[in-house]
Order: structure tokens, then C-alpha cells, then sequence
């Protein structure tokens, strides 16, 4: 398995035509207070607010930086392994609705 970057798909086309046609809207306003409006779906405002009640230790972030540039940290191949496989067989697993 190679990893590396994402094969170029060809997204110019679909941003082309985005621009496009927010660009006809923005010349039919023509207002000199430009404001961009966002919608977001159910399904994003619930990803979104998940996102917001995410703890972030930072200090445990520090020591992990400070133990990789001082050669302090060991990396378990079977810890990555073991929850590579269990992730892996989550996303297989059959969802139940």
C-alpha cells in the first residue's frame, strides 16, 4: 500500500461553476457590504457542535512534542496495529438503524 498525496480528481470544473453562479448573485445585489452566508445541514450543525465540546489538553500535547524532539518517545507498533484493525472493523461492521 503507497500512501501519499490524493490523485487529482479534477475539482476545478465544480469549483468553476460555484463561482460562476455566486458571482451573478453578487452582481445582482451589488451592495457595498459584502457578506458571505453559510448554510449548514442538520447532519453538519450536529457535527459542528460535537467538535465544540472536544477537550484539548494542551500540556499533554507539549510533553509528547517535547519528548519526540528529545528522543523520549517510543512508538508500540501493536497498540497502532491493535486499533488500526478495531477501527477498520467498526467501519465494516453492518450499521444498525
Amino acid at each position: 500500500m503507497k500512501i501519499g498525496p490524493p490523485p487529482d480528481i479534477g475539482t476545478t470544473a465544480p469549483d468553476a461553476a460555484v463561482r460562476s453562479k455566486t458571482a451573478g448573485k453578487a452582481n445582482a445585489t451589488n451592495t457595498t457590504d459584502s457578506v458571505d452566508r453559510v448554510d449548514l445541514s442538520a447532519a453538519g450543525a450536529r457535527i459542528g457542535a460535537s467538535n465544540q465540546t472536544v477537550d484539548f489538553d494542551s500540556a499533554k500535547v507539549d510533553a509528547i512534542k517535547a519528548a519526540i524532539k528529545e528522543g523520549r518517545f517510543k512508538v508500540n507498533p501493536e497498540v497502532i496495529s491493535d486499533r488500526l484493525i478495531a477501527e477498520a472493523s467498526a467501519l465494516l461492521r453492518p450499521r444498525s438503524s
